[in-house]
């Protein structure tokens, strides 16, 4: 009788537990990961992929090397008893009806207690829709179309600079650089028509024109392009001394070499991140893209930092040093989870209430921000960012603003 007491009362407790959200140590944390894993953005879901691996490697194992981050230090999820973390990853497949399905999918039969992804703002956009029905934490570290934030969602939570922040950082380098000499007067928006594409276009036109640098030539296509000469060849014959891209990987490579091809080559080029920021982008075209700026907020840094170091613990996984985006979306999970640790349960409206009370420092991240803390909206407001440059074809190097970089930009653009 003894026995069946205790067994009852341990049962009793496990059940209380369960209800209250609260997971015991053997039980993982599941958190739902959507990614282009197929289609043309595959490489950056892969690399997305590779850096959740790397942070749950982190978050399960104790890596004290790691200083202050948060979850480093212990081998588990303290809050809930050393829990682990399981990602659950999904494939997008580049298509927003197909995100959206994989969110409900996540959420109704894999029982996750959060989200994140989806790499495309587009489907960022239709995932997070059903997140946001189900009440549900959506947590996203790489998107930045800005009405991602502006719907009014409560469950919706972004850690990145967004496409204003980035416009800003171009119309000021511009600036920087018109000032000592270089011919920044004409200016040519090359973008696709994706979600995120017409959102930064759109964003990057508005704030050029309030600070008096107008965009002299607006160029849309068709994502996943197969021909881009029409593109190319009217930049030839319109010769605008910057150019400004903003496309996913396979239509920069595709840009590249037809800008070669055509022998086309504009005094400066900057890239909006995205397929500029891929390793697949450097390996197939890098070599002849030579003096192309591009905006980062991640930073290697010394070796024997603690960057460094999960700069390595990623390359073992994917074979590549991390890139921006890559960095942005681990910075993005590595938040969500503290969350969750800080809730010390799997209630999703707990997550909530713990996103909405982060207040993240500078040294408690693997990324350059100034720190993590969400307005009423969901946007990190501490989101900032750097321009890099790619000096020798194989490896960005921080270029400006001068404070943050290791060499001096290099103009006009080399190509090939």
């Amino acid at each position: 009788m003894r026995s069946k007491h205790i067994l009852a009362l341990l049962s009793a407790v496990a059940m209380s537990a369960a209800l209250s959200g609260t997971a015991f140590a053997q039980d993982p944390v599941k958190i739902g990961a959507i990614f282009p894993l197929s289609g043309g953005a595959a490489s950056a879901g892969v690399h997305g992929k590779a850096a959740l691996e790397t942070a749950v490697d982190i978050i399960n194992n104790a890596h004290p090397e790691l200083g202050n981050f948060p979850l480093a230090k212990n081998a588990g999820l303290a809050g809930l008893g050393g829990a682990k973390v399981e990602v659950v990853f999904a494939d997008n497949q580049g298509s927003p009806a197909t995100g959206q399905n994989q969110a409900l999918r996540l959420i109704t039969e894999e029982k996750v207690v959060a989200l994140t992804g989806a790499y495309q703002s587009g489907i960022t956009l239709t995932a997070s829709a059903i997140a946001e029905k189900y009440g549900i934490p959506f947590v996203n570290g790489e998107s930045v179309a800005a009405n991602l934030t502006e719907r009014g969602f409560k469950w919706f939570f972004r850690t990145t600079p967004v496409a204003a922040d980035f416009a800003r950082l171009y119309s000021d380098f511009l600036k920087d650089m018109k000032a000592s000499g270089a011919k920044t007067d004409s200016i040519a928006l090359v973008h696709d028509n994706t979600e995120y594409g017409t959102s930064v276009a759109s964003v990057v036109t508005t704030m050029f024109k309030e600070s008096g640098q107008n965009v002299t030539l607006d160029i849309a296509y068709g994502v996943n392009a197969t021909d881009v000469q029409s593109q190319v060849l009217q930049l030839k014959e319109k010769k605008p001394d910057v150019v400004i891209m903003i496309s996913y990987t396979s239509d920069a490579i595709l840009f590249a070499k037809t800008m070669q091809a055509l022998d086309y080559k504009p005094q400066m080029i900057i890239a909006d991140d995205a397929g500029y920021s891929d390793p697949s982008f450097i390996k197939s075209v890098g070599k002849i893209s030579v003096g192309v700026f591009n905006r980062s907020s991640w930073n290697v840094g010394a070796p024997g930092s603690a960057t460094a170091i999960i700069n390595e613990m990623y390359k073992k996984k994917s074979g590549d040093d991390m890139d921006d985006t890559a960095a942005r979306q681990m910075q993005g999970f590595l938040v969500l989870c503290d969350a969750i640790d800080r809730a010390g349960s799997t209630d999703p409206a707990k997550i909530q209430a713990a996103l909405k009370a982060t207040d993240l420092k500078p040294d408690q991240l693997m990324i350059g921000y100034k720190g993590v803390k969400f307005d009423d909206k969901g946007q990190n407001t501490l989101a900032s960012g750097i321009l890099i440059q790619l000096q020798d074809g194989e490896n960005y190097v921080a270029v400006w603003p001068k404070a943050n970089a290791t060499k001096a930009p290099e103009i006009p653009y080399k190509g090939w």
